[in-house]
């Protein structure tokens, strides 16, 4: 009798784990929802920073590896199809030496992106939006041999890194 009057206290607790919001398996955007694999064309590059378009692209389709939700497949034989414009690479001074006011020692490096997931068949828009990457970077105290130019495009893959994450997740995720 108090063996059974234990079983239906239990009752309630399984049904209310029941809807905590736990799944299994990946949830996708609702526009991406019958898209399996996708292809990342080499983007465009509307800044006057030259050959960063391969790197950029090379930055998503790593990514999307990575998340696993969508499978990477050529052009011709995907569902779907990214397309993606570099819209501005920026360095914004963020720190100054104490010793010379004058030089910036902290710069961050902020790369925008627009870009557009496009159903491979129909030709329909199925998302669009804008991913950003920012990341921070040093130059040198010294003057003379500092080059902030090639510190700056040394730290460009990292930026992109962070970009495509941002573009993953909402194309994955949704958010």
């Amino acid at each position: 009798m108090i063996l059974n009057f234990r079983f239906l206290l239990l009752i309630p607790l399984f049904f209310s784990l029941g809807g905590c919001g736990y799944h299994l398996g990946e949830i996708k955007p609702t526009p991406m929802r019958r898209v399996s694999t996708i292809a990342v064309n080499t983007f465009k590059n509307s800044t006057l920073i030259p050959r960063l378009e391969a790197q950029t692209a090379d930055a998503v389709v790593k990514q999307f590896q990575k998340d696993g939700t969508y499978q990477i497949d050529s052009a011709d034989r995907a569902d779907a199809i990214v397309e993606g414009v570099i819209m501005s690479v920026d360095k914004q001074p963020m720190r100054v030496f104490s010793s010379n006011v004058l030089q910036t020692s902290e710069f961050e490096l902020t790369l925008k992106v627009s870009y557009r997931v496009i159903d491979r068949v129909s030709g329909a828009e199925l998302m669009k939006g804008t991913a950003v990457g920012v990341t921070p970077f040093f130059t040198e105290s010294d003057l003379v041999n500092s080059d902030l130019v090639t510190t700056q495009n040394m730290n460009y893959p990292i930026a992109a890194q962070r970009m495509a994450e941002s573009l993953v997740s909402r194309v994955s995720e949704g958010w």
